[in-house]
């Protein structure tokens, strides 16, 4: 027991600020925010006072000695958890703060030809902040004789703050960048030359709200002689009613009564997860000069507009722009990380430049949208070829007509003709269709969701562009007119590469590896005798992705593998692509320290149509520094190996994919790579599903548990998710997508049950911690929670964290820290 007593006659301390300092020592400052449902102590506070001395203040400390053996703690920071924090907090740090690339550009020079200049957008967490700091890096590209370039960097970066995007123009002369308003103000348009500040211009929030910037619905396209900007933003909140102390305030009444306020008004449907609130999508033209901003007419009010690009257009003809628009019956559906959304390409014409005097007449056939995509559900991401003679576009119709939120894609071509209102008969031409099976080291399909505004090389046929291979990410080559595709980045290599941009028909990208931090690639294309070609690539110094010595001593003590993993047991009527082996990366020190192996974390990614890349992740990096060995399993449903395995998936989670854990880390401990006594398992969203699930069917295998918002009953979660026709799709199969309903049977509630990790839970054991964003619209926590609470009325040890603020994804960079310092100390106690 401990009793704190103070009068503020007897000491020079106040009592208050020693309590205070006590209580913030053992206490967070919301102490809901960390949740230890394992503790067996409690503190007790009471005061007492008079009118003529300080209060009295008791704290006392009471535990349970019915188990001398267990630790006593109190609620917050135990003491063994304070020493793993302060242990390891400096060194995930130092991961943390390593800086990516957003994005870059290239630029040519004013004054000398042969000179361009690069441009790099960058962001590094700010913890103390908690958000993004985002700033600008420069360089001049100097080409050497060999084929390869070095880069001469400014000496500083330049910080973009309060900066939500920013695009160039075609030529590269100018700049624009988009302010967001923070409260009732107008969005902030700057458009920048080479040396100043051209134009600034604010938008009232009647004309419309914050522009997209969410690299989905986002879209900002200059014209070709960059005097205007079409773009997409947030539609003009709509009227709502006013009330006073008279009751019901008549429209047109004064607005600036201060003794009336506004209701609520209709209630209006978000794409769920990231969106809620934000109203729906429009578009947008403003006028760089005048400053004039115009809603493009013509669009029916049920479609979310995104992704516009301007069409080409020849003199004297209207303009026209295209883009993607996604429509919706009775819901709007979670659309974030969901491309089974049918959404379609359409062309509408851009608003008519106003004159003075001017008083414009059209028809209204003469201004609605067309589609253009008739044939197919599914036509996102338009780039015209640069001659302008043809488009193209990326579908997800595989994920439309399955009814999966992720599937292999594939890639369109439209023939453009002079004539748009031709455009609704044109012919699709399929350049690259779904891949069902794969040879085995063929390519497996196209799995990529984002592309550069100039993706061409200068033939103008030739499409760059990434794509997930199996257990990495590659670069590929792509002829639009025949078909071809090429694997441009090395074949021999396990690295995972990404796009940055081109640089006439060379290319700069990135490259990196589970144990290797970012590095600048350059590609260039070499002619060989014979009429063989190949890309060759080069190292580009950069001050971009510095990290400390001891990250890399760290590194270069780790290796990594990609594993192949035969499928033990079939589902019924399986098909050739279902039988073939999935992939695991395997991260582990380069040499053993003595004959045991070090402990084993087994990570799973979420979706389940997603993939784990052989890429850098900082948190992953961190914990393979700390002495753990990582097993990252893609089992059977990842993206990157064909549509006929993904298809094997939806219909058999909590058991295919369980199933494929399981041999995976059966197949490191077969190798002697893994003691089955140190064995933890780490995932989120459905990795998180398969996390609880795991230590419901094999309750002796793990000895520790990490779940980051999991999926835990899908009977609660259809209620209350912004996907529920993922809890169909994914226990019934294809077939689910007719079962579809906001109220369903008491047999879709049975079944989802039953493919449910609490339906296993009367067997679990395994200490686990929970990290829940309380925010979440995807996977809301009740379903943790439950889950959680149900652990702790059986005794086992769990422990939670709760973020407020957080959505699906807990990647706000306190959130993000605390979440992997809590993984790490709780992975030590029980692990090592």
């Amino acid at each position: 027991m401990v009793i704190l007593m103070g009068w503020r006659t007897l000491s020079s301390v106040s009592p208050v600020a020693i309590l205070s300092q006590t209580f913030s020592t053992h206490f967070p400052q919301n102490p809901f925010s960390t949740i230890s449902l394992s503790h067996r102590s409690s503190f007790h506070y009471s005061s007492s006072s008079s009118s003529a001395k300080s209060p009295i203040f008791l704290l006392t400390k009471s535990s349970s000695m019915e188990n001398p053996k267990t630790k006593e703690f109190p609620l917050g920071i135990d003491e063994e958890t304070e020493q793993q924090y302060s242990l390891h907090s400096n060194l995930l740090q130092q991961f943390t703060s390593i800086s990516s690339i957003d994005k870059s550009w290239i630029f040519n020079s004013n004054t000398d030809s042969s000179s361009q200049g690069m441009m790099f957008s960058v962001s590094q967490p700010n913890l103390l902040a908690n958000k993004k700091r985002k700033f600008i890096l420069s360089s001049t590209v100097n080409k050497r004789s060999d084929g390869s370039v070095g880069l001469d960097w400014a000496p500083f970066p330049v910080e973009m703050t309060g900066v939500s995007v920013m695009v160039p123009s075609p030529s590269g002369s100018k700049l624009l960048i988009v302010r967001n308003p923070e409260g009732d103000g107008g969005c902030k348009f700057e458009i920048w030359s080479n040396s100043c500040l051209e134009n600034e211009f604010s938008v009232p929030q009647s004309k419309h709200g914050s522009v997209y910037a969410d690299g989905w619905f986002e879209g900002i396209s200059w014209n070709s002689d960059e005097t205007r900007i079409a773009y997409v933003a947030e539609e003009p909140s709509p009227a709502k009613p006013t009330f006073n102390d008279q009751g019901y305030k008549v429209s047109g009444s004064d607005d600036k009564d201060s003794s009336s306020w506004k209701g609520q008004g209709d209630w209006e449907e978000d794409w769920g997860e990231t969106y809620a609130g934000k109203r729906q999508p429009a578009l947008f033209v403003i006028n760089i000069t005048s400053g004039e901003v115009q809603a493009v007419k013509g669009i029916d009010k049920s479609l979310s507009v995104g992704q516009v690009v301007w069409a080409p257009s020849s003199e004297g003809s209207a303009q026209y722009l295209v883009f993607v628009g996604w429509s919706y019956e009775t819901r709007k559906l979670g659309i974030k990380y969901c491309y089974n959304r049918a959404c379609a390409l359409y062309a509408v014409k851009a608003p008519h430049e106003s004159k003075p005097n001017e008083n414009e007449i059209q028809a209204t056939e003469d201004v609605q949208a067309l589609k253009l995509t008739q044939t197919i559900s599914s036509a996102f991401l338009p780039r015209f070829s640069p001659d302008g003679n043809f488009l193209v576009f990326l579908s997800a119709r595989s994920s439309v007509d399955s009814g999966a939120h992720s599937a292999t894609n594939s890639l369109h071509r439209i023939d453009w003709p002079k004539d748009v209102k031709l455009y609704q008969s044109a012919k699709v031409h399929d350049v690259i269709p779904v891949v069902l099976c794969a040879d085995d080291d063929g390519f497996p399909g196209l799995y990529f969701s984002s592309i550069l505004s100039d993706p061409w090389l200068s033939d103008g046929h030739t499409l760059i562009i990434p794509s997930v291979w199996h257990s990495s990410q590659v670069l590929l080559s792509v002829n639009v007119f025949s078909g071809q595709i090429k694997r441009i980045t090395p074949a021999d290599s396990n690295f995972s590469w990404s796009l940055l941009t081109l640089h006439g028909n060379n290319i700069f990208a990135v490259s990196s590896s589970p144990v290797d931090v970012p590095q600048v690639k350059y590609g260039t294309f070499v002619e060989k005798e014979g009429g063989n070609s190949e890309w060759r690539w080069s190292d580009v110094s950069n001050p971009i992705y510095k990290c400390s010595d001891k990250v890399r001593s760290l590194l270069s003590s780790l290796t990594f593998s990609i594993m192949k993993i035969s499928v033990k047991e079939a589902s019924e009527n399986p098909t050739k692509g279902s039988c073939k082996p999935y992939e695991s990366i395997f991260v582990s020190s380069k040499t053993k320290k003595s004959d045991a192996c070090d402990p084993l974390i087994v990570v799973l990614h979420g979706g389940p149509h997603s993939v784990s890349l052989s890429s850098f992740s900082k948190s992953q990096a961190f914990l393979s520094s700390l002495g753990y060995s990582l097993l990252i399993v893609n089992y059977r449903g990842s993206l990157g190996f064909g549509e006929e395995a993904l298809q094997s998936l939806p219909g058999n989670i909590g058991s295919q994919d369980v199933n494929d854990v399981l041999s995976a880390i059966d197949h490191v401990i077969d190798l002697g790579l893994a003691s089955p006594s140190k064995i933890a398992v780490l995932g989120g969203s459905h990795g998180g599903f398969l996390t609880t699930h795991l230590i419901g069917q094999a309750p002796e295998k793990f000895v520790a548990a990490a779940a980051r918002n999991p999926v835990c009953n899908l009977e609660l979660m259809v209620g209350t998710t912004d996907i529920p026709d993922w809890c169909f799709v994914e226990s019934y199969g294809t077939n689910g997508r007719d079962r579809i309903t906001e109220a369903p049977s008491a047999e879709d509630l049975t079944l989802f049950y039953s493919k449910s990790p609490i339906a296993h839970l009367s067997k679990v054991k395994t200490p686990t911690v929970f990290l829940l964003g309380a925010q979440d619209l995807r996977v809301p926590i009740s379903t943790g929670l439950q889950y959680a609470r149900a652990l702790k009325e059986k005794g086992v040890p769990v422990k939670v964290i709760l973020f407020p603020n957080d959505v699906h994804g807990i990647d706000r960079p306190q959130s993000d820290f605390e979440s992997f310092l809590s993984i790490a100390a709780w992975f030590n106690k029980y692990c090592k």
